[in-house]
C-alpha cells in the first residue's frame, strides 16, 4: 500500500485510500473542474472538502501542498515515474490528468495546443473577470455606490461571452466534435455566472445562444452532474 505520511496534508485530511488520487477541493467553479474531469475519466480518487468557512485553505497542512492557499489541489500517489506528485492550479491539474490518461485532449499536436490555448483563455480571462463581476454584483461590492467597477467587469464579461459565442457557432464543443478539458475549464464558470452569481440579465446572456446551447449539453452529462457536487459539503 502506498505511504503518503510524508505529506503533511494527510495529517489534516487522512487518506483512507492512499492508493487513490487525493483531491482537496470545494465545489466552486475552479474546484469542480477537477472533480468533473476525474468523473469523466473514471480515475479512482478520494475527495476531501476544504472548507472556507473554517479557513482550511490557510492551514499549515493545506499550505504544505499549495502555498498559494487556493483550491483545488491534488496528490497523486501514482505520478510520473510511479512517484507521488503534488499539484495545484486547476488548469495545470486538468492538463496533467489529460496527459496521464491520454483522454480529454487531442493527440494531434496542433489541436492539443489549441485546446491548451482555450484553457489559458479561461484561466486568464473568464475566471478573473466573471469572479470580479460576481463580487461587485452579488457580494460586498454590490454595496459600493460607484458602479463603474461593476460596469467595467460587466462589459468585459460580455465581450468574453461574445468571443466564446462566435467560436462555438457550428461546433458541438470548444474543439469541435471532441469534448475536452477546454469545455471542462470554461463551462463551470459560465454556469456560475448566470446561476450562483445571478448575473444573467446583467450580461444579457439571452443573446449568447451558442453558449447556452453548449452549456445545456455540458450540464446534461452524467459525469458533470456528479462532479458539480464533489466534494460534498458537510
Amino acid at each position: 500500500m502506498t505511504d503518503l505520511s510524508a505529506f503533511a496534508i494527510t495529517r489534516k485530511w487522512p487518506a483512507r485510500h492512499p492508493d487513490r488520487l487525493q483531491l482537496y477541493s470545494l465545489p466552486t467553479p475552479n474546484g469542480v473542474k477537477v472533480s468533473i474531469a476525474l468523473e469523466e475519466l473514471g480515475l479512482p480518487y478520494e475527495p476531501h472538502l476544504v472548507s472556507f468557512e473554517t479557513n482550511d485553505q490557510t492551514s499549515p497542512e493545506f499550505l504544505s501542498l499549495n502555498p498559494n492557499n487556493k483550491i483545488p489541489a491534488i496528490l497523486d500517489p501514482q505520478g510520473p515515474g510511479g512517484q507521488p506528485l503534488a499539484l495545484f492550479e486547476s488548469g495545470a491539474i486538468l492538463l496533467y490528468l489529460a496527459d496521464k490518461t491520454g483522454q480529454l485532449i487531442p493527440p494531434d499536436a496542433a489541436a492539443r495546443y489549441e485546446t491548451i490555448q482555450w484553457v489559458m483563455w479561461q484561466m486568464g480571462g473568464v475566471g478573473p473577470m466573471f469572479g470580479q463581476l460576481g463580487f461587485f454584483h452579488k457580494f460586498a461590492g454590490k454595496d459600493y455606490e460607484d458602479k463603474r467597477p461593476r460596469d467595467r467587469y460587466v462589459a468585459e464579461s460580455k465581450r468574453l461571452l461574445g468571443v466564446l459565442n462566435q467560436h462555438l457557432a457550428g461546433r458541438q464543443w470548444v474543439m469541435g466534435e471532441q469534448y475536452t478539458i477546454a469545455d471542462i475549464a470554461i463551462l463551470p464558470w459560465v454556469r456560475n455566472l448566470i446561476g450562483f452569481y445571478g448575473a444573467g440579465d446583467l450580461v444579457e446572456f439571452g443573446q449568447f445562444t451558442e453558449v447556452q446551447r453548449v452549456l445545456d449539453a455540458f450540464v446534461a452529462r452524467p459525469a458533470v452532474a456528479r462532479g458539480l457536487a464533489i466534494p460534498a459539503r458537510g
